[in-house]
């Protein structure tokens, strides 16, 4: 199983790049909201280091294999949850990925099937299907700063690893423990790292 490739760019195509790693070269499929952010921030010697998704394409007379990359751990996460999805495949998950993730998990948490549908691939039934399957999971994902520009009692482990995820999705660690401190002060309830970061997401929204 490969779930990392680090090489060259040698060929950047609409839907994917071919990485060069000691001269064998591999195709990586790519989602174009990553894609597009891959092609701003490409240094100049065009070193890359993608987290993959590795699976076969089974077909009647053949079995392919396909890598799907990833600028990170939490994109990789998101595609899994967006592919659990019945009807959801690893092929037409990569096609409908051309707004960032953040904004697609935004969209799904607030159940805006209208706006799902506005993904390629996506019609209404498969926009509630993906709703219904994702709504109460997805909310850390909104909190991503990917657009381009831009016991059951709270205890002192479930804050270290909530705000470990806030760090992973790009907020400073001051920041972080502030959104923290507002979401268990609002709900001192809360009893999962799922829920307080529901709860951030659900704050950031009220203040944006």
């Amino acid at each position: 199983m490969i779930v990392r490739i680090c090489g060259k760019v040698c060929q950047l195509n609409s839907n994917c790049l071919v990485i060069d790693v000691g001269g064998i070269s591999y195709e990586v499929l790519v989602p174009a909201t990553i894609l597009a952010r891959i092609e701003k921030s490409l240094p100049q010697d065009k070193t890359i280091e993608l987290i993959t998704y590795h699976y076969h394409q089974i077909e009647p007379s053949r079995s392919t294999p396909v890598l799907i990359g990833f600028l990170n751990e939490l994109e990789k996460d998101f595609f899994e949850q967006f592919i659990s999805v019945s009807g959801v495949g690893p092929r037409a998950a990569i096609k409908a990925l051309n707004k960032p993730i953040s904004v697609v998990a935004q969209a799904i948490y607030r159940g805006d099937i209208k706006f799902l549908t506005t993904l390629p691939g996506i019609g209404i039934q498969k926009a509630k299907n993906i709703v219904a399957k994702l709504q109460d999971k997805i909310a850390r994902f909104g909190l991503l700063q990917d657009e381009i520009a831009k016991e059951e009692t709270i205890g002192p482990d479930l804050e270290i690893e909530a705000l470990q995820v806030l760090e992973q999705l790009q907020y400073n660690r001051q920041e972080a423990k502030e959104m923290l401190k507002k979401a268990l002060e609002r709900s001192p309830g809360l009893n999962s790292v799922e829920e307080i970061l529901n709860e951030v997401y659900k704050q950031r929204r009220q203040n944006g």
